[in-house]
């Protein structure tokens, strides 16, 4: 079973592996794609949402659309200041560590990435119950990474 790790941990260590690339170019075309992509696939879920019933395993294709939206911008984000994660981690420990001012919080960031991957890698179904634990939360970073990449192409 992994260890937990602050987030400082982990960016340290993602700093020392070298999992955060500094970039050459800020490619505000890639950028902007991204942020649309990211956009289309928060819509889709929320469009879903109201035809699911409680015991529906799409569940877990909310859950996931969600979390990718919210990668993607984080991607995104990062981007715009000429550095790439090679992995999901790493990003949100970078987004902690660095951006202090969008108030993320590690556990939560956490929680969501290691639920993802259950879902992806090892089939662990999502229950209607995961999804509202993590869907206000959710809705506010994806706002707040939306509004902050918004701002920083202008």
């Amino acid at each position: 079973m992994p260890q937990f790790k602050t987030s400082k941990e982990a960016f340290l260590e993602c700093e020392r592996d070298g999992f955060l690339v500094k970039q050459e170019e800020i490619d505000r075309a890639k950028i902007k794609h991204m942020l649309a992509i990211a956009l289309a696939d928060f819509e889709a879920a929320k469009s879903l949402i109201p035809g699911i019933t409680k015991q529906s395993l799409q569940w877990s294709t909310i859950y996931k659309l969600c979390y990718d939206a919210l990668h993607q911008l984080a991607e995104a984000f990062v981007r715009l200041g000429r550095i790439k994660s090679n992995n999901h981690q790493c990003l949100f420990a970078y987004l902690c560590e660095k951006h202090p001012e969008l108030e993320f919080d590690w556990g939560f960031l956490e929680k969501i990435r290691t639920k993802r991957n259950g879902i992806q890698y090892y089939g662990e179904p999502t229950a209607y119950e995961d999804w509202k634990s993590i869907e206000l939360q959710l809705n506010i970073y994806i706002n707040t990474l939306k509004k902050a990449i918004e701002e920083k192409l202008r």
